[in-house]
């Protein structure tokens, strides 16, 4: 029978979690989110823990400890070009976890006793395994230890189907046969799952990243729903179920941000990047917007001998002089140059002299969903400068010009006009409609997909090369 005490402290907790979720909606309210989410996750540890008898207190106790001070830790000393890589491990880690969990609440007993709370069992340690290899893959792609580019196996679409057809086939044959041992089909499902997380991550690589963040994420909160029924708790399963719904949730609006299904992404073959000489030439047809009268200046110098070449970071000044509108378009190289307070700057000084002034936001810049928008809360920017891309696109037409600070992929107008690539029929930001481009990158190299971007080489694009926080802070001394 229901306790009305412990139903109604277990809706409460609950209560806290999601409203601190809620939160997460606006930049501004982020943080207090997260410390409700926080107060709820210690408020369940700990009714979990009081509710039943501990065996071995003082081990969990230190194990807590331990946990605690080393996530402490890792999240005082990690980077904001580091934190993809350790979102996709907690992916991985709380997968580990409900798998464990699910691991020894299988071998309690034999599996042919039955019963909902074993099916949860079975369901958590499989789902958990795949979670838990397929992010320390994710991982290893985000910290740049391993490959960047997809890897696609022999038969890799057989060999994941095969592995997905062995876990239920072991299932079955472990409940059919009594006398199989709970700790053989434990095992057998953990190396399965395990292996069959590698197959299916290994194949996910480029401008898909985010899009297998946001699955794992999903993945990881399953996984923990199905280990909360195992073990009988009302809150781990709740909280679990609600990280799955949101994960799937984001995992759907990423995919329609790249104009892909989820299938395409996980289990189709992986096209080809184009050359740069290719892309070029496919684009080659694209018109350059017309300069207006009262627009920033020619973006290539004379060819008069008599007049001094004109130095890329004076071409720069002379067009944010000149516009009257701007578009700042971050990404992940702003990150990696740690240049999102001088984009803000600039931005604040844009304003400051009357220029309308706005940021593009993709949604998969930077390596996982909202990485942009994080980044640039961070430096303290204005919410209400944030747009998304289906808002701003329809504006840049009408723009004097495009600051791009660290950006490739999603201002990369072969995504429209190229078959056959990585990123082909993925929407970008219309950078290229407008009237004068300001490429503040490290380099011209084609960005994580592997395709060259024309839109650096057309005469419109001011090339401003290099680190991309010390030339914003050039560009602001010059502007003062």
């Amino acid at each position: 029978m229901v306790d009305p005490l412990n139903l109604i402290v277990d809706l409460s907790v609950l209560a806290i979690f999601l409203l601190g979720i809620w939160r997460f909606r606006e930049p501004a309210s982020a943080r207090s989110g997260s410390l409700l989410v926080a107060v709820a996750l210690v408020c369940g540890a700990v009714i979990v823990l009081s509710r039943k008898p501990l065996q071995g207190p003082v081990l969990v106790l230190i194990a807590v400890a331990i946990g605690s001070a080393s996530g402490w830790f890792a999240a005082g000393r990690v980077t904001m070009t580091r934190i993809p890589a350790m979102v996709a491990f907690q992916n991985g880690a709380g997968g580990l976890a409900a798998a464990l969990v699910s691991f020894v609440e299988l071998t309690r007993e034999s599996v042919a006793d039955g019963g909902i709370g074993k099916t949860a069992g079975i369901l958590g340690l499989s789902i958990g395994a795949i979670t838990f290899s397929g992010s320390i893959i994710a991982s290893g792609r985000l910290a740049s230890w391993l490959r960047q580019s997809p890897t696609i196996l022999p038969r890799h679409g057989v060999m994941t189907l095969g592995l997905l057809a062995a876990m239920v086939v072991h299932v079955a044959w472990s409940v059919i046969r009594d006398d199989v041992p709970p700790i053989d089909l434990a095992t057998g499902l953990a190396v399965l799952g395990v292996l069959l997380g590698i197959v299916l991550s290994i194949r996910v690589g480029g401008a898909d990243m985010p899009v297998l963040i946001s699955f794992l994420n999903a993945l990881s909160g399953l996984a923990a729903a199905f280990c909360g029924v195992a073990v009988g708790s009302r809150l781990l399963t709740a909280c679990g179920a609600t990280v799955a719904a949101s994960g799937f949730i984001l995992t759907h609006a990423m995919c329609r941000a790249m104009n892909r299904s989820w299938r395409s992404v996980l289990l189709d073959s992986v096209p080809t990047a184009m050359s740069g000489t290719a892309a070029s030439e496919a684009t080659s047809s694209d018109q350059v917007p017309a300069e207006s009268s009262d627009s920033a200046p020619p973006s290539r110098a004379t060819s008069d001998p008599a007049t001094p070449e004109v130095s890329p970071l004076e071409r720069a000044v002379a067009a944010i002089e000149a516009a009257r509108k701007v578009i700042i378009v971050p990404g992940y190289g702003m990150a990696l140059a740690s240049a999102q307070r001088p984009a803000v700057q600039l931005a604040e000084h844009l304003i400051k002299t009357g220029k309308v002034t706005k940021f593009a936001i993709h949604p998969i810049a930077g390596r996982m969903p909202g990485h942009m928008h994080v980044l640039l809360a961070e430096a303290e920017v204005d919410p209400d400068l944030l747009v998304d891309l289906d808002d701003i696109n329809p504006e840049f037409s009408d723009t004097d010009l495009v600051v791009v600070v660290g950006a490739c992929d999603v201002v990369n107008p072969a995504a429209i006009h190229v078959e056959g690539t990585p990123i082909s029929g993925m929407p970008v930001l219309a950078a290229h409609e407008a009237r004068q481009v300001l490429i503040c990158n490290l380099d011209l190299r084609p960005g994580y997909s592997g395709v060259d971007n024309p839109l650096y080489h057309r005469p419109n694009a001011i090339h401003l090369l290099g680190d991309a926080c010390e030339n914003l802070n050039r560009l602001l001394s010059h502007l003062a």
